[in-house]
């Protein structure tokens, strides 16, 4: 399968998630690592007009649950993530973020994904850890 069907399919598998009412989208996808944007406005500012920790976070366990699918038989197993940690190191107001997983552990029962989430200019505005656990269905 080419890098724009998988791509495709995993937006399409978002429909009607949370993934899909904050507009996360994917958007690229190589050898351990999957990238995703989303777009930063009201719908997922904090009161005080900045963009939410919480929003943040949904989107780094979002790419990174999504990159470990990639490494399991979907027919017989499913991704769960156990534990998230992320820090928030500079705000944003406006524009897009991007999340970019990388894979730092492939076992056979559990994943580990460093996610760095950038503005448009590359500064980093977030960086997370998500342990995912690989469950049978």
């Amino acid at each position: 399968m080419d890098k724009n069907k998988i791509l495709k399919a995993i937006n399409n598998f978002s429909k009607n998630t949370l993934m899909e009412h904050l507009s996360i989208q994917y958007i690229d996808i190589g050898d351990g690592f999957l990238t995703a944007t989303m777009p930063v406005n009201a719908h997922v500012h904090q009161p005080y007009g900045q963009l939410h920790g919480g929003a943040t976070a949904a989107l780094a366990e979002s790419v990174g649950s999504a990159a470990s699918h990639f490494f399991i038989d979907a027919d017989k197993f499913l991704i769960n993530g156990i534990e998230l940690s992320i820090n928030h190191i500079r705000s944003k107001r406006e524009g897009v973020v991007t999340a970019t997983a990388r894979n730092i552990h492939k076992g056979r029962t559990t994943h580990l994904w460093e996610i760095k989430i950038e503005d448009e200019e590359g500064r980093l505005i977030s960086i997370a850890k998500l342990t995912n656990i690989i469950l049978t269905k």
